[in-house]
C-alpha cells in the first residue's frame, strides 16, 4: 500500500467508524432494549403463545354486539380467527383491525366468501362492552358477514386470554399487550400464531388454505421463531410519549455495517481506477 493511499483509507475508516459510533445518539428515540420499554416479558409472553398452539379452545360464552350470548363453540366446522383488542386503544388495536380487514377481503376473494369466520375479542373489561365493540366496528367500518366483536365477561377474561395464549399488562397509557391473530382448525384447536401489526395475506393465507384442503398445518418453528421474535421486538410501548411505535434500531445497526462495507468498496475502486489513469498519464507523457 503506498503512503499517498494509506492517509486515504485512514480518513475514509474515520469518517465510517465517526459515523457508526454517532448513529445510537441518533436512535435514541428507539430504544435497544425493547424488553424494559415493553412493560411486559416479551421472552415469556412469546413463549406463552406459542404453548398454546395444538390446544383446543374451551367453552367461552361471550356477547355480541347486540348483547346476546354467542359460544365460542358455535364457530367450529370453519376455520377462525381471532384477534385480542380494547376499544379504548386509539393507534395499534385500530392500525391491526385495519391491516386484518385487509387481509380477510383478500382472502374471502382468493378462498372464496364464508369460508372462514373471523372473531374479535374486546379483553378490557368492562369498558369493551357489546355497544362500544359496536361502535368500534363501525367507526372502522367493518362490515363483513362473518366477523363477530365479542365482549366476555370479567370473570373468565383470565381463562380466555390464557386458552388463546394472549397475554396483556395494564399500564398508565392502557395496555400492552401480544400482537397476534389466533388460527383455529375446525375443531377448535389452535394451529397458528400470527404476530405483528400488519398481517401479510400469505401468512393467513397458507394456514387457512391447507385446513379448507383438510391437510395439516406444518410449521417450520426454527423459522417461524426468528421471524416471531423480529415481529414482536420490532415493536415497543414508548413510556415517555404513551405511545407505540416501531424499534428502528437493528435495522439501521445493519444498514450501518452494510454502508461502510459499500464505502469501502467505493473507495478501492476509486484508487484502482486512479491508479490506472496515473500508468495512462505516464505513458502518454513517455511516448
Amino acid at each position: 500500500m503506498t503512503r499517498s493511499l494509506l492517509p486515504r483509507l485512514c480518513r475514509t475508516i474515520a469518517a465510517c467508524g465517526l459515523a457508526l459510533a454517532l448513529l445510537p445518539a441518533a436512535l435514541a428515540s428507539a430504544p435497544a432494549q425493547p424488553s424494559t420499554d415493553l412493560g411486559l416479558d416479551r421472552e415469556q409472553a412469546l413463549r406463552l403463545s406459542q404453548a398454546a398452539i395444538g390446544r383446543q379452545v374451551g367453552e367461552h360464552i361471550l356477547l355480541n354486539r347486540e348483547g346476546r350470548p354467542v359460544a365460542l363453540s358455535s364457530f367450529r366446522g370453519k376455520p377462525l380467527l381471532v384477534s385480542f383488542i380494547y376499544t379504548g386503544c386509539f393507534q395499534v388495536c385500530p392500525t391491526t383491525t385495519r391491516s386484518l380487514q385487509e387481509t380477510v377481503e383478500g382472502l374471502q376473494k382468493s378462498v372464496g366468501p364464508n369460508q372462514f369466520n373471523v372473531v374479535s375479542i374486546g379483553f378490557n373489561q368492562p369498558a369493551d362492552s357489546p355497544q362500544a365493540l359496536k361502535a368500534f366496528a363501525t367507526q372502522y367500518g367493518i362490515k363483513t358477514p362473518n366477523w363477530d366483536f365479542l365482549s366476555p365477561p370479567s370473570a373468565i377474561v383470565p381463562a380466555l386470554a390464557t386458552d388463546f395464549g394472549f397475554v396483556f399488562q395494564a399500564s398508565p397509557a392502557g395496555f400492552d399487550h401480544v400482537l397476534q391473530v389466533s388460527i383455529l382448525d375446525a375443531e377448535g384447536r389452535i394451529v397458528r400464531q400470527v404476530y405483528g401489526e400488519s398481517i401479510a395475506p400469505a401468512e393467513l393465507g397458507e394456514p387457512l388454505k391447507m385446513l379448507l384442503a383438510g391437510q395439516p398445518v406444518q410449521t417450520n418453528e426454527l423459522i417461524d421463531q426468528l421471524m416471531d421474535r423480529v415481529r414482536i421486538l420490532c415493536t415497543v410501548y414508548d413510556p415517555k410519549t404513551g405511545a407505540y411505535k416501531v424499534d428502528y434500531t437493528l435495522p439501521f445497526q445493519i444498514a450501518g455495517g452494510v454502508t461502510f462495507f459499500v464505502l469501502m468498496l467505493a473507495f478501492f475502486f476509486n484508487e484502482w481506477r486512479s491508479s490506472r489513469q496515473s500508468a495512462r498519464n505516464k505513458g502518454v507523457r513517455s511516448a
